[in-house]
């Protein structure tokens, strides 16, 4: 649970996210996610045409799932991935069975509205060296709160 200042409620340009970490990402999680996405790409599951790719030795881990982090993040934050309305994010490296990861962001941009609050964040998931893998932005819409009674 995050505490009073970082709830996206009294969020502010500035404000950092509280970030998400995967401590290591699972090979077997990505073999898995290649079949249910049918990815074909043998990157993912196959270590011999990794090593021909010249990729290293171990699987790679997908693109949206490793994007997915973000998701994850913005929604522990938020309470629901409901609230995350867009996601845009350029995939930059790499991210391989053993890593960890760290999704983090910071708020951009704070629209609020009678009804709405939307804020806007430059987000990012790095691996455990600080290597950048996905940068982007993304926007989370949240229903306005009640007003309280005096």
């Amino acid at each position: 649970m995050t505490d009073e200042t970082t709830t996206p409620y009294a969020a502010v340009v500035g404000t950092a996210v509280p970030p998400f970490r995967v401590p290591e990402v699972n090979g077997e999680h990505i073999r898995q996610m290649a079949l249910i996405l049918r990815d074909p790409n043998p990157i993912h599951f196959n270590l011999d045409a990794v090593q021909r790719a010249g990729m290293g030795s171990r699987e790679i881990n997908q693109g949206g799932t490793t994007m997915a982090y973000i998701i994850d993040m913005l929604a522990a934050w938020t309470g629901s991935t409901t609230y995350v309305s867009r996601i845009k994010c350029r995939f930059r490296g790499n991210v391989r069975a053993g890593d960890d990861l760290v999704a983090g962001g910071v708020v951009v941009e704070v629209r609020r509205e009678s009804l709405v609050c939307e804020l806007t964040c430059d987000v990012w998931v790095d691996l455990q060296d600080g290597t950048r893998v996905i940068d982007g932005t993304a926007s989370v819409r949240l229903p306005a709160p009640e007003p309280t009674s005096p």
